[in-house]
């Protein structure tokens, strides 16, 4: 048998094998395959959808906003000078909510793009650097707050004592600490029922789930996966999407379900956009790519 019949045998298993997995998982549609939509960014970070599953993420270097729109598949530039935004999420509002740490600030954006800052600082000092966050169906607002200095920083250490998470108020009035002892604090969803918060803490490779209590507090963590994330996603039967290298699932209960190569040294963050909320929208360092799934996202 010549090499070149060879080379192609060996291909045509490995794409049969793939499909063979993918008609075999729970989650991933029959047939669907990783696609990648642009890797023109310098890097890619925090996707949130909207109320018409149009996705938007930043390119956090280069300080800007991106649209991914359902109608026609198409990305463009939404937001320039987005106060170096990270994660995003929206509220119920339509408000885009981002965690912006050229000044460490917690801002919303509304639809004509005029920027609210809703948190400046703890206690009178600055933030480590809002990193990710989660809206509850209270309208209370979750976030990461660890420490990864950025070249525009004019400080290089810490003004406050510890890396945390914070909870902001449904009135938007209070900023309190909702859970410390991280390492570095990162990825954060919630459950639809605001029963139940995950939070990541990349630093120690760990992921937490905290019981909500009706007050916004968080009850005793508990270990939900050996292993922590970037960015964090869940879908409708309540598998917790993490990210790192490619995409990991684990169900409700903490176990493994799936992993989802994407080829990129890093894949940050993850969320599911589309009409039917069944496109799994992927930002992987350069690059933004999208999967059909069987699931819903919530």
């Amino acid at each position: 048998m010549k090499k070149t019949t060879i080379s192609i045998f060996v291909l045509l298993l490995f794409v049969l094998n793939g499909f063979a997995q993918q008609a075999k998982s729970k989650i991933i549609a029959k047939g669907a395959t990783l696609t990648k939509l642009s890797g023109e960014y310098a890097f890619t970070e925090g996707p949130a959808a909207d109320s018409e599953g149009n996705v938007f993420f930043t390119d956090q270097p280069n300080d800007k906003i991106y649209k991914w729109s359902v109608a026609d598949n198409s990305i463009s530039v939404y937001m320039d000078k987005t106060g170096r935004s990270n994660g995003l999420y929206f509220d119920r509002a339509g408000n885009l909510l981002s965690c912006a740490d050229l000044e460490n600030q917690l801002i919303s954006i509304d639809k004509n793009q005029k920027i609210t800052v809703l948190v400046n600082d703890f206690e009178g000092k600055k933030f480590n650097g809002p990193n990710d966050l989660w809206v509850a169906p209270n309208g209370g607002i979750y976030f990461t707050d660890p420490f990864y200095k950025r070249p525009y920083w004019k400080h290089t250490e810490m003004e406050l004592p510890e890396k945390r998470v914070y909870y902001l108020s449904p009135d938007k009035k209070t900023v309190t600490i909702a859970a410390r002892e991280f390492v570095a604090p990162n990825g954060i969803i919630g459950t639809p029922d605001g029963k139940t918060l995950y939070v990541a803490d990349i630093g120690d490779r760990k992921t937490y789930s905290f019981p909500i209590n009706p007050d916004g507090t968080l009850g005793e963590r508990k270990l939900f996966a050996p292993m922590g994330s970037d960015g964090m996603t869940i879908d409708k039967k309540g598998n917790v999407y993490v990210t790192g290298k490619g995409v990991t699932v684990f169900d409700k209960n903490g176990t493994q379900i799936e992993q989802i190569e994407t080829k990129e040294p890093w894949t940050a963050n993850v969320t599911f956009g589309g009409k039917d909320r069944k496109t799994l929208f992927i930002t992987a360092s350069k690059s933004v790519y999208t999967l059909k799934m069987k699931v819903k996202g919530v």
